[in-house]
């Protein structure tokens, strides 16, 4: 009975609001396009307008001086199949079960593109999943697509000139001209342009692997920009890894570069295509990169250049359009409810996250004053034999608190301290702050049902398969450990 009295009335409501946009002379809002540029292994630090004078970045410097730019956006596990696959359901690691890369995140989840689809959106994504742990190179059928309509994608590559992909159903492996990059920005182009024609509602992921490790790949036009500039590094690097720093740094900076420019392309298309005011434009990374900081490379480790990410909110419409910043503690988990509060969609009940859309738009106050951070199980880059263990933490606004299966591990206050030079825990005269933060941590992991096991008993939980390392195998093993026929 309330579906047919919803089927009679809703006509008429929605003739009310046409006639009401015409008495004031006001449209009734559109709903607004996100095109979301998800890059890889970018710290946040590494970008002009950020301080970073070593980099090249003056389409992103642009992009920030028209956005929001959340200073806090952190990894909550700084590696990327766990920050994808928070991101698509708005849940944290322990509850998706994607701890680890190279496993499959399950299809029964309610994921961001299946609500956007529900919500009447076209959705689209282009580039690095890392979300379907049959093998890097495999096939990924659409059942496994996890809701998204266009798809031109791979589970992961970081060879980024000889670079393949699947599109749509199709198993036939396909292969990107040139410099990745390049060619997934170009193929997005061509997408908002055709969607902008049709002037329909759509969602468009763009997943580029660089500036990800090997860092001397990128187009010879970029890494000229670096070979004889004197670069600058940062005090948490030791002497002893300056040489092998400078040389992966001048490689990180060229990737950038080349993103960069293809950021201002992305623009200048969402411009041109007269869709720019009611889109939605984010630019920001799964984790970071320590590269040499405290002597260690990569991710995975509670430092600011591992956990830290870029994250800018374009949206004219709604935000404005002048620079300023944001103090929100925003976590992977929190970009889903976050997107969907922004353009006025129901939160599904599965999601953890926090919707900070509110906030955003100057109509709440943060309450938020701490955010999780953890690693359930090292492996991989850093298992066990380069020193990787579990730890859980938490991010204030100026602190970083972990602990390990042993005890307090680290704190920082990254205000008086933004390199992380000094370990606090246990130094006389910051008891009162190490217990309250302990204290902080300690309401997390209950409010996250989190028992803080060792890594192995999650990983049994789970039934995934690891070798000598406690890594999951990635080149010839599925998420089960059967063989595969690549």
């Amino acid at each position: 009975m309330m579906k047919r009295l919803l089927r009679k009335t809703l006509p008429i409501v929605v003739c009310l609001l046409q006639v009401a946009g015409m008495v004031t002379g006001q449209s009734i809002p559109k709903k607004p396009n996100i095109v979301y540029v998800l890059v890889d292994q970018w710290r946040a630090q590494a970008m002009g307008h950020a301080g970073d004078v070593n980099a090249f970045t003056p389409n992103l410097d642009q992009l920030a001086s028209e956005s929001i730019r959340v200073k806090n956006a952190v990894s909550g596990m700084p590696v990327c199949s766990p920050h994808r696959a928070s991101l698509l359901t708005g849940q944290y690691p322990l509850t998706h079960g994607v701890f680890m890369n190279d496993v499959l995140l399950g299809t029964d989840y309610m994921t961001l593109p299946k609500v956007f689809n529900k919500a009447g959106y076209q959705t689209g994504y282009i580039g690095k999943w890392h979300l379907d742990g049959h093998g890097r190179n495999s096939y990924i059928p659409p059942v496994r697509q996890q809701g998204f309509g266009y798809w031109k994608a791979l589970e992961c590559t970081h060879d980024y000139n000889n670079s393949y992909y699947y599109a749509g159903d199709s198993d036939k492996k396909l292969k990107w001209e040139g410099y990745d990059v390049m060619a997934q920005v170009d193929d997005a182009c061509q997408y908002i342009e055709d969607k902008a024609k049709k002037d329909a509602p759509f969602v468009l992921f763009i997943a580029m692997g660089a500036p990800h490790d090997p860092y001397q790949t990128a187009p010879e036009k970029y890494k000229a920009m670096f070979q004889d500039k004197e670069l600058k590094l940062n005090p948490n690097v030791s002497k002893e890894n300056k040489d092998k720093v400078v040389r992966d740094l001048k490689g990180y900076y060229a990737h950038m570069a080349a993103i960069d420019e293809s950021i201002g392309k992305l623009r200048s298309k969402l411009k041109d295509s007269g869709i720019s005011e009611n889109t939605i434009f984010v630019f920001t990374s799964d984790h970071g990169d320590l590269l040499g900081a405290h002597g260690y490379w990569n991710k995975q480790q509670p430092y600011e250049e591992s956990i830290r990410v870029p994250f800018i909110i374009h949206y004219p419409a709604m935000l404005g359009a002048t620079g300023r910043f944001s103090d929100i503690l925003l976590n992977s988990p929190d970009i889903m409810p976050t997107l969907l509060g922004l353009t006025g969609i129901a939160i599904p009940n599965s999601v953890e996250g926090v919707d900070f859309s509110q906030v955003l738009l100057g109509k709440k106050k943060d309450r938020v004053s701490q955010t999780f951070i953890s690693c359930a199980q090292p492996f991989g880059q850093w298992d066990r034999r380069k020193g990787g263990k579990e730890y859980r933490g938490i991010v204030t606004h100026r602190y970083t608190y972990t602990r390990d299966l042993q005890g307090p591990w680290l704190l920082f206050d990254n205000q008086e301290d933004p390199f992380q030079l000094n370990n606090l825990v246990g130094q006389s005269g910051y008891e009162r702050l190490q217990a309250r933060l302990e204290k902080g941590l300690q309401q997390e992991l209950k409010k996250r049902k989190d028992e803080f096991l060792p890594g192995m008993d999650y990983i049994k939980k789970w039934n995934y398969v690891v070798d000598e390392s406690e890594t999951v195998p990635y080149r010839t093993m599925n998420y089960e450990g059967k063989p595969l026929n690549e």
